[in-house]
């Protein structure tokens, strides 16, 4: 076996491989992944489901994927809306599995994206049932069910030894003018917790059977509704008063019946919606891979994240300027930085160039704030000089000071950056300042999602923004958006200008640092918060 034979996932590159046979190309092959995605909480989703995700060619998904999942799929792929909800069907279970099947029979790594576990009433071995008929490789990345995750959200343990020694969890869903196929007399006898999925529809009909069965009218009962999300809700009853609580309050579907006596833990247990965070639904539009610290103190404080980037930067395709000043070091007093990603470019063509850390000694370095600080010293490089304020006018004005007589300046940041730092250098007519390009910034936008139909809907509380060019390729990715819609926060003043030219609301965070723009989250949203929650 090769090195790279030895190297090549399991779990992601065997499909769509060319088989040889006595020298003859055989057709080539895909395979498929069932990957169960949770209950909506795009933290829910498993290491493998993610990995597996990532290496997709094809993904076929449905209505109950959670957002924050569907925005981690990657862009450029080809995804496939199949949108199987109760009472609609985008497309037909047969039909999803002709799909499955003639993609992987194109060779392709198809993934088959399914809300909770494809194997819980998902439907999944009916999906297999075709692959496995024409020989298709497949896997199953298992997910976790709503059946025990949105209970747990809602502070609900499904058992507990003071109250049941079982759970049970059962289809709700009831065929148009057939009764419901359940055994309501052995559920009552078991005493344990039962979980109904896709119920609300036939909840008046759950309730009498269990009643006709013999459950006492004043058991426990609790519809909790969107869980794991930003909008998710407990309705809490009794078995007897459920269906007309349910009539007066109403409910929001995907939801899920809870009947045990562990219900009535939910008031003790209750956790997610005591997070500062809880109920409120964040777009973060940092740049793809650059945007997991945003989200982790975001998503620790309750909020549920939508990464969206709005743009993406890559490296400039005429990168000589920067090799000449590689060649040219020792001519340099200092080097700035704007941002991590010209100090990655900066060290990876310095290791292209047949150099290391030894040829910057006597080097001094700047960087614009924080994440630049922590880019460089993760190369074992302490930043000489950083802004009181972290923005471009700022660090200008700071190595105005700071710069010796004649001293020689390298700037390696964006082809088109801003002037602001240019300008507050400029004061001083001792200085050379060389503007090297080294990436470009491009406008995106998810591929998925519709951020204007996120927003006129409701489901999104807050957008934050850490430069003025995500600002901007927000509104260039939402078009026919009202932006007055839009509560921009935002990491500082040029940012926030950005935002008030499209007529966003803006706030701005007191120090420019991520720490710093979360709290600034928590404060914008703690004057907005419902305070009906359950």
């Amino acid at each position: 076996m090769t090195e790279q034979e030895k190297q090549r996932p399991t779990d992601g590159r065997t499909g769509g491989e060319i088989h040889t046979e006595n020298g003859e190309p055989k057709k080539k092959i895909g395979k498929v992944w069932l990957v169960g995605a949770g209950p909506g909480d795009v933290g829910l989703l498993t290491l493998k489901g993610a990995r597996v995700l990532e290496q997709a060619e094809v993904v076929v998904y449905d209505s109950l994927v959670g957002d924050g999942v569907l925005a981690k799929i990657p862009q450029g792929i080809r995804t496939i809306n199949v949108g199987k909800r109760a009472g609609h069907h985008t497309m037909p279970q047969e039909q999803i599995n002709q799909v499955l099947l003639e993609e992987a029979e194109a060779g392709r790594r198809v993934v088959r994206l399914k809300g909770g576990d494809p194997f819980l009433f998902g439907r999944g071995g009916e999906e297999l049932e075709l692959l496995a008929e024409h020989k298709i490789p497949f896997e199953i990345v298992p997910g976790i069910t709503s059946a025990i995750a949105v209970p747990a959200y809602n502070g609900i343990p499904v058992t507990h030894r003071d109250f049941c020694s079982s759970v049970h969890i059962i289809t709700g869903h009831q065929r148009k003018g057939e009764p419901l196929n359940i055994d309501f007399d052995a559920l009552v006898r078991i005493k344990g917790t039962l979980v109904f999925l896709m119920g609300i529809s036939a909840l008046p009909a759950i309730m009498q059977g269990l009643l006709e069965a013999g459950m006492h009218p004043d058991m426990p009962c609790a519809v909790l509704s969107r869980g794991t999300t930003a909008f998710q809700s407990c309705l809490e009853s009794t078995v007897g008063q459920m269906e007309q609580t349910v009539r007066e309050q109403g409910v929001v579907t995907p939801a899920i019946i809870v009947v045990g006596k562990v219900c009535v833990l939910h008031r003790e247990f209750s956790w997610y919606e005591k997070l500062p965070l809880s109920g409120c639904r964040v777009i973060v539009t940092r740049p793809r891979g650059r945007s997991g610290r945003m989200s982790r103190l975001l998503r620790a404080k309750g909020a549920e994240v939508l990464e969206l980037p709005s743009i993406e930067t890559v490296p400039s395709g005429d990168l000589s300027g920067l090799a000449a000043a590689l060649e040219n070091l020792g001519a340099y007093h200092w080097t700035a930085f704007t941002s991590p990603y010209g100090v990655m470019l900066f060290f990876e063509e310095l290791l292209k160039s047949g150099r290391d850390a030894r040829a910057l000694a006597g080097l001094k370095f700047a960087a614009i704030g924080e994440g630049t600080k922590k880019a460089l010293a993760e190369h074992g490089i302490r930043a000489d000089l950083l802004p009181d304020v972290y923005d471009g006018a700022h660090l200008g004005m700071a190595l105005a000071e700071t710069c010796g007589s004649g001293e020689r300046i390298l700037l390696p940041r964006a082809a088109i950056g801003s002037e602001e730092i240019l300008a507050a250098l400029a004061v001083r007519k001792d200085l050379t300042v060389d503007d090297v390009p080294v990436y470009e910034t491009r406008y995106t936008g998810p591929e998925v999602l519709d951020e204007t139909k996120l927003f006129v809907e409701g489901a999104v509380t807050l957008a934050v923004f850490t430069s003025a060019s995500t600002v901007r390729g927000f509104a260039s990715a939402a078009p026919g958006l009202d932006l007055r819609r839009v509560t921009a926060v935002c990491i500082g003043q040029q940012t926030a200008a950005a935002a008030k030219e499209f007529g966003m609301k803006t706030e701005i965070a007191r120090k420019a640092t991520m720490e710093s723009l979360a709290d600034c989250v928590e404060q914008v949203y703690r004057k907005i918060r419902p305070t009906d929650v359950c």
